[in-house]
Parts: structure tokens; C-alpha cells; sequence
């Protein structure tokens, strides 16, 4: 990634656990001009026209190259990163990140503190979170401590922390809290964590918070479109917690709008639209101008030529002090163990299986453990879950395979002959129109 960038180019991070279909999408999309990966990992690949280099057969080979750094011409406005996330019409999108976007998260900021510390590189670089990870580390002299690139264990993760000391580190919700619940004691020794990416489970802040007095809490919020973090919410103390934990106020050099359906600005209290502005703020979709155009919009707010507010689909409102509190999603977008998920990408995807007629996913409706629930409208008598498993595998990364799949003889509709969702979560603990629900 540095030599990369040092080069004068822009990186892609492609997790090697995706299906050969989904990067297959990708490489089509980017037409990749240049592959950097290893020779274990080239099974995996689709075809492609890109050129490979294997970093672990070509060494001897590259390390005769020149070894003085290029004459670099990029500015601010380059494009630094392509990072890709779900898409809602059944492919993945790309998020085109410029080098300034990424300096405005972790230079000259005011969420953390970044010099001196000591961090863990535990997100894959296909997640945004490593942005904050890596580069908030490399231009600020601190410490990087990279993690394997496999998942680990609660306790492999503890023993990583205390091992080399690390003093800032970012969670996912899920993770977070299951930390809290069973390796505790590994998170007392941390400075600065943050966490994110999910709804935050206010007892768990709290528990933590009575057995550490050094420790600064952070609620991280931010689409991948705006950098990793919008707003940040620090929790010192006990008397902060409350049934819900805000999201808190923008970052350095980030703007954020709260506006009704008129793009208006809505007073205290009163639910509306998130929109961002500012310097973290992204190019746009790759090869995708009209859902650019869509997305990112003029920002009636400001005098600066050019400036564009982002359209977040989050509804949020104002509380009394300033912090933001956020209530949900206007679409069907959600997150899931930190991962941004477009359900209609899901629901696309099994539509085209034979056996299928109607196809809706929810979330189930628990609060700190989500779950992803398939509804299926099939003519078989009996659906095959390993086989619909399978199916989608081929296709989608692990994390967007629903846990449960339920067989329906019709999807409920609301009177205006929408899909009643609400009544499908109802049908979590019974169905009446369902007949058998698979695990």
C-alpha cells in the first residue's frame, strides 16, 4: 500500500475470502491494471487481464529495481483508495477515496490522539476501519501492531493487546460487547477505544467504565463515503449513559445537516435526515455517475464552488445538548456485526434462484446481536437450507449469508400492498403464514 502510493497510484484491498464471483464483478468494474498478491492466493483469482506481480516469488527479482523514491506530482485531490461495499441493486459499489479525505480523519483532528500511541491492526483492509488503523499509525510516528490476516479468537485478540501494549484500539459493536462479557480484564490497559459500526449496548459501556478510570470511551459514527468517522461521542463518565448512546458532534473539518424532506433545517428534538459535508467527504462511486449524482449533492448551505453535502438514508435528531442521537435507517440499508449491508442486494441475489418466487430479508430484532432472516415464497414442499447457503456463497462474502431462512406460503402486506416487514419480525417467534423456519 505505501509503495503504491508513493508511486503515484491509487490502491484496491481485495479480501481473498470472497466469492470468485464478487470479485470477478469488481475486477470487471476497475479493470485492475496492476495485481499485487501472493502465490497462494492466485487460485482464488478470477480471470483477469491485470498484471500479476507475487510479492513472495518475485522479491528476488524487484529488489534490484531502483530503490530512490519517485518524483510524486499527486495533490490532495488524487484518488488515494477504492474501497467496495454493498450495493442495493445486487451488486457492489465502489467508494472512491482522495488522499485529502484521509488526512482530515487523522491530522490536525479532534476526536483522538494519535502521537505516541501504540496501535492494532485488526480490521481487514477491505473494511474502512483500517483506514483509521493504518494511516492514523504511519503519519503520526506512532506504532502499528498488524494482526494475522485471519480472524482471531476473544482470547487470541486479549493476548495481542497485552502482549504489545496497545493503547488504542477500535471494536466493532458486536465485538466490543463481547469483550466486555469475557476478556474484560484485556481492555483495562487500553487509553483511547472506539467503538462503532453498530448500535452501542449502554450497560456494557458501563461496565467497563467502573473498572477503569484511564480508559476514554468513544462512540465512532461514519458511512464509508465520508471517511470512517462523521461524528464521535467521548464517554468518561457514568453519569453520560442513558438508554441510548448518542453518535455526539462532527469531527474536525466535517459538516453535518439534520433536514426534512424540503431540505430544511429541523429544530431540536425532531427527526430528520443526516447529511455530511467537509473535507472527508468522498469523490463518489466508481464508474457510477448517476448514483453519484444522487448521492452527493450540491450543499445549498455553503458559498465554497463545488461543495456537495452527502445523502446519508440515517435518521438522526438533535438532543437537548448538541449530541446527536441516532433512531434508524429510511431504507433498508443496516449494519451487522460492523458491516454495511444493502438487503436488496441479498433479496436480488435469491430471487434468481430457481426454486425461488418472492424473496425479503430483515434483521432480526434484537438490538446488540442482529441477525440476518431470510423469508422465501417457494413452490417445493421443503426448502433446502444448505443448499441456498451454498448458493449465495458463490456470490456474497460470508458476512451477508443470512443466519435463518423461513419458508413462507405468502410474504405479508401492509393495506397499500407493501411487504408488512414489521410483521415478519413478528414472525421470528411464530408465523402463522410460515411453515418451517431452518437454522
Amino acid at each position: 500500500m505505501l509503495a503504491i502510493l508513493k508511486a503515484g497510484g491509487a490502491y484496491l484491498p481485495l479480501d481473498p475470502s470472497y466469492p470468485a464471483e464478487r470479485l470477478a464483478l469488481i475486477f470487471q468494474d476497475t479493470q485492475i491494471g496492476l495485481l499485487l498478491t501472493q502465490k497462494s492466493l492466485l487460485s482464488k483469482l478470477p480471470q483477469h487481464q491485470a498484471r500479476v506481480i507475487c510479492l513472495d516469488i518475485n522479491w528476488e527479482e524487484t529488489s534490484l529495481e531502483n530503490q530512490q523514491n519517485l518524483t510524486n506530482v499527486v495533490t490532495a485531490n488524487n484518488l488515494a483508495y477504492v474501497m467496495y461495499t454493498s450495493g442495493s441493486t445486487g451488486k457492489p459499489k465502489g467508494v472512491s477515496i482522495v488522499h485529502q479525505s484521509v488526512v482530515r480523519l487523522v491530522n490536525a483532528t479532534n476526536y483522538a490522539r494519535f502521537a505516541e500511541e501504540v496501535f492494532l491492526q485488526l480490521a481487514p483492509i477491505s473494511f474502512d476501519a483500517s483506514t483509521f488503523e493504518i494511516w492514523g499509525c504511519l503519519l503520526n510516528g506512532a506504532k502499528l501492531v498488524v494482526m494475522p490476516a485471519r480472524a482471531p479468537s476473544l482470547k487470541e485478540l486479549g493476548r495481542a493487546i497485552q502482549k504489545y501494549q496497545v493503547t488504542i484500539l477500535w471494536l466493532t459493536a458486536s465485538l466490543f460487547h463481547l469483550m466486555v462479557d469475557e476478556h474484560l480484564e484485556d481492555l483495562l490497559s487500553v487509553r483511547q477505544l472506539l467503538a462503532g459500526g453498530d448500535v452501542l449496548s449502554a450497560p456494557h459501556l458501563g461496565k467497563l467504565l467502573s473498572k477503569t478510570q484511564d480508559c476514554q470511551l468513544i462512540n465512532g459514527y461514519g458511512p464509508t463515503e465520508n471517511t470512517t468517522f462523521t461524528c464521535c461521542y467521548p464517554i468518561t463518565k457514568l453519569s453520560q449513559l442513558s438508554s441510548s448512546v448518542p453518535i455526539g458532534r462532527p469531527i474536525a473539518n466535517t459538516e453535518v445537516y439534520i433536514l426534512d424532506r424540503f431540505f430544511q433545517p429541523v429544530p431540536i428534538g425532531v427527526i430528520g435526515e443526516l447529511y455530511i459535508g467537509g473535507m472527508g467527504l468522498a469523490r463518489g462511486y466508481f464508474n457510477l455517475p448517476e448514483l453519484t449524482a444522487s448521492k452527493f449533492i450540491p450543499n445549498p448551505f455553503s458559498k465554497l464552488p463545488g461543495a456537495r453535502l452527502y445523502k446519508t438514508g440515517d435518521l438522526v435528531r438533535y438532543l437537548s445538548d448538541g449530541n446527536i442521537e441516532f433512531i434508524g435507517r429510511a431504507d433498508t440499508q443496516v449494519k451487522v456485526r460492523g458491516f454495511r449491508i444493502e438487503l436488496q442486494e441479498i433479496e436480488a441475489l435469491l430471487s434468481q434462484h430457481p426454486n425461488v418466487r418472492q424473496a425479503i430479508v430483515i434483521v432480526s430484532p434484537e438490538e446488540f446481536n442482529k441477525r440476518l432472516v431470510a423469508y422465501i415464497v417457494t413452490d417445493i414442499e421443503s426448502l433446502d437450507t444448505k443448499e441456498m447457503r451454498q448458493f449465495l456463497l458463490k456470490q456474497l462474502p460470508e458476512y451477508m449469508i443470512p443466519n435463518s431462512f423461513v419458508q413462507l406460503d405468502v410474504l405479508p402486506l401492509t393495506l397499500n400492498g407493501k411487504v408488512d416487514r414489521q410483521r415478519l419480525s413478528a414472525a421470528l417467534l411464530s408465523s402463522k403464514n410460515g411453515r418451517k423456519q431452518h437454522d
